[in-house]
């Protein structure tokens, strides 16, 4: 009974160790010439002779490896790489080409061209000063057959709650073609969504706003510079209650903004709605 005990210890003993050599050269064969602690070429040409003992394709495979790693160019093992540059973007020409975005210069080009017509002194912008209130100027639709670009150009008359639509060409710097349309409102221009915020901070409705700002900064709100905003127009039709003072907005230019502390808290203004026609404040909600 001991003497066959004693044979089936050796027997497990012997497996143990079988095991034990059998992942080692597992290790040895599966460690590339970079992953081993000794990240030298000497490091390396000692794992491969080590590998050698048991298959003769392990050394070939971490001699390929080494070599692979010499070749690599002037870069030196462990450095990293040089940082990425961004290529400066080509210089924007004074005229762009086809369907091409309007150039600086074109904008400027058109939006001056489009304020020459005579009957432009007497519209009003929207802090009621001389001249229409600009909104916008895109590339306008080709014409068949005709490579001539011609900017679009939308203006506002608040004298006369218009929206005016011209259209520029550019090669001949001539108003070809002029609209006007009432009760259509394009999105609110920077320059009105200030205006906006003006008159809610003069008006009674935006101490609110103020006692706001003073609770998360400790200082006063003076000016809309102090201010991070944004917003767009109120249109009654998404509302489910519109009050009776907003009743023509549609008709007149209505916005409602949203703002914030600069770098800091929100001040919820959702429900200050600013009719820049008729210049006044509204509480909704």
């Amino acid at each position: 009974m001991y003497e066959i005990a004693r044979r089936h210890l050796g027997k497990v003993v012997a497996g143990a160790a079988m095991a034990v050599t059998g992942t080692a050269v597992a290790v040895a064969i599966g460690l590339p010439g970079s992953a081993g602690a000794d990240d030298t070429p000497g490091g390396r040409g000692a794992l491969g002779a080590g590998a050698a003992g048991t298959t003769a394709g392990t050394s070939g495979a971490v001699g390929s490896s080494s070599g692979l790693q010499g070749g690599e160019g002037a870069q030196a093992v462990g450095t990293a790489p040089p940082p990425a540059t961004v290529a400066p973007a080509p210089a924007e020409g004074k005229k762009g080409v086809g369907s091409d975005p309007l150039t600086d210069d074109e904008l400027s080009r058109a939006e001056t061209l489009a304020l020459t017509p005579p009957g432009a002194a007497a519209q009003q912008n929207v802090e009621g000063g001389r001249g229409p209130q600009r909104l916008g100027t895109d590339l306008a639709d080709p014409l068949p057959g005709d490579g001539t670009r011609r900017a679009e150009v939308r203006l506002y008359d608040y004298g006369r709650d218009e929206l005016i639509t011209r259209t520029v060409n550019l090669d001949t710097g001539k108003v070809e073609k002029s609209a006007s349309q009432r009760g259509v409102q394009p999105s609110a221009h920077p320059e009105e969504l200030r205006e906006a915020l003006e008159l809610i901070l003069a008006s009674p409705l935006g101490k609110g706003v103020k006692e706001d700002y003073e609770d998360a900064t400790g200082k006063a709100l003076t000016s809309t510079t102090q201010l991070w905003f944004n917003g767009d127009l109120y249109r009654t039709y998404r509302e489910a209650n519109v009050p009776a003072q907003l009743s023509r907005c549609g008709e007149h230019r209505c916005v409602r903004l949203v703002t914030k502390v600069l770098n800091g808290a929100w001040i919820d203004t959702r429900n200050l709605i600013v009719d820049l026609s008729a210049r006044t404040v509204t509480r909704v909600g």
